[in-house]
């Protein structure tokens, strides 16, 4: 009886030391999880700063342009306002076409100015998006993490899991 006991014990010892071992293996394989909070990456970014002033000064020309055809067009609805009355009907159906003719004109310029504004608004981001996600795989790959979420999709994180400032970091060097 007591050879079984002992035979028993002895299982049961190994029973538990392998179901141990199975929870440390588990703990090992558990995914490696780390936050990033790419907003607060962008916002506090000199070179996304310096990126946007790069882009206003691109486009400055034409937004002024705009403007000043804008104040122009106002300046002339202004006018017909206040002279209709008294003008000619000829005069009055001149203005008349000449306003919706500039309306016209200053609405596709600002449609083309908005289009080609997104366009190269598109191609910068596209270029810092590449630049940010090699940095967080890097950052990622170098501190053994095997998921990297945005801290904006996430409910609850320790401090202790979240990049931001490493990315932050990296992201300014380049």
């Amino acid at each position: 009886m007591k050879k079984v006991l002992a035979l028993v014990s002895s299982i049961l010892l190994i029973g538990t030391s392998s179901v141990f071992a199975a929870d440390a293996t588990t703990t090992q394989n558990q995914p490696a999880i780390a936050v990033v909070n790419v907003q607060q990456v962008f916002q506090e970014s000199p070179k996304i700063s310096d990126l946007n002033k790069k882009l206003q000064n691109q486009f400055k020309s034409r937004q002024d342009e705009l403007v000043a055809q804008q104040k122009t067009l106002q300046d002339e609805m202004d006018k017909y306002k206040k002279e209709s009355p008294t003008m000619s009907d000829k005069d009055k159906d001149k203005l008349q076409k000449k306003i919706v003719d500039d309306q016209s004109n200053l609405a596709k310029k600002a449609s083309t100015f908005q289009q080609d504004l997104a366009k190269e608004q598109g191609k910068v981001m596209k270029n810092v998006l590449a630049q940010l996600n090699d940095i967080i795989s890097s950052i990622a790959k170098k501190n053994g993490y095997t998921l990297v979420l945005d801290s904006q999709a996430v409910i609850y994180a320790n401090d202790s899991t979240n990049i931001t400032k490493q990315v932050s970091k990296e992201f300014d060097k380049k």
